[in-house]
């Protein structure tokens, strides 16, 4: 046996249990004890972990300062694949990024039977998780998360906020997770311009095979957390309020306003909802003095409000 696939026999055996001693992998590889020692010295310099154990003339992997490459069975990869593609679709809260980036990966080198073998799971096995209807397709994320890693062009199916259906071809730059949702950050070329999709609105994505490389992209997390804020409403106020911005943002964050510092007890807030009212019965809840800057509808509907509550409760 040659030395490279001697390594890899031996890193397997390694892998495979706990300690093995020199005479052990010297009968299992067919060579003598010397040979076990040198080979032992090539995956120390390959920054395998090896450690000679205690008390007995053996060797076992350790825990090193990095994680070294693994050799995987056809079953130990599908198992892992099958897990991080439940953990992508937020089944446990917390990993779901890094869970899709290590699909992307593991995507690219997974053996055709393996794939299909994942595939023929996933269509048999019905997983139940929290009933969102938004729920991002595993495959989808998958291609995405490669096209982004590799600067490759995609093709698909989009279905917007208002229901229209078309077709896009966008160069990705980022796959952004928040709030439970997964969002594509992209240039679209028949737009010309940066767009947010979210994925679960993806359909029938294929890469192209164009290669191509961003120029001056924004930051993703921001453009996500934008639009948010205030893509899919209608209206946009801004509100000055009698108090700090840190006990102001403690109050909104959770609401989706943005809270900029004016001094040291002054503060502004940008918010927006889908209409008029629903802005006035926000206001109304605030605790604290305030002046509606804009719009001008909105400084109305706040007046109209006070007029009404004043002629239900006279002093």
């Amino acid at each position: 046996m040659s030395p490279t696939p001697r390594l890899l026999r031996l890193l397997s055996l390694l892998q495979s249990r706990v300690t093995w001693t020199a005479s052990e992998l010297a009968e299992r590889l067919e060579v003598d004890r010397r040979t076990i020692r040198r080979d032992m010295a090539r995956l120390r310099d390959l920054g395998y972990p090896v450690q000679t154990s205690p008390g007995r003339s053996g060797y076992q992997l350790g825990a090193g300062g990095r994680l070294p490459p693994l050799l995987l069975s056809d079953e130990e990869a599908v198992a892992i694949v099958v897990g991080l593609r439940m953990a992508s679709s937020a089944a446990v809260s917390g990993i779901e990024d890094a869970a899709v980036a290590a699909l992307a990966k593991l995507d690219q080198v997974l053996p055709t039977q393996q794939r299909e073998q994942v595939r023929s799971l996933g269509a048999s096995t019905v997983h139940l998780a929290s009933p969102a209807s938004d729920r991002a397709d595993p495959d989808t994320l998958t291609l995405l998360a490669s096209a982004c890693r590799t600067c490759e062009r995609v093709a698909f199916s989009y279905t917007d906020f208002g229901g229209t259906r078309s077709h896009r071809r966008v160069e990705p730059l980022q796959i952004v997770h928040v709030n439970r949702r997964w969002y594509l950050v992209g240039n679209d070329l028949e737009r010309a311009d940066w767009r947010t999709f979210r994925v679960d609105r993806v359909e029938e994505p294929v890469l192209t095979g164009h290669r191509f490389e961003h120029s001056d992209p924004p930051d993703a997390v921001e453009r996500v957390l934008e639009g948010l804020t205030f893509g899919p409403y209608l209206i946009e106020a801004r509100i000055r309020l009698d108090v700090d911005a840190r006990t102001a943002r403690s109050r909104t964050a959770a609401d989706g306003g943005e809270v900029d510092e004016l001094d040291d007890a002054r503060s502004m807030l940008r918010i927006a909802a889908a209409s008029v009212e629903q802005l006035t019965r926000y206001i109304a809840s605030l605790p604290w003095s305030l002046e509606v800057i804009s719009p001008p509808a909105l400084r109305e509907s706040i007046r109209g409000l006070g007029d009404r509550l004043v002629q239900a409760h006279p002093l």
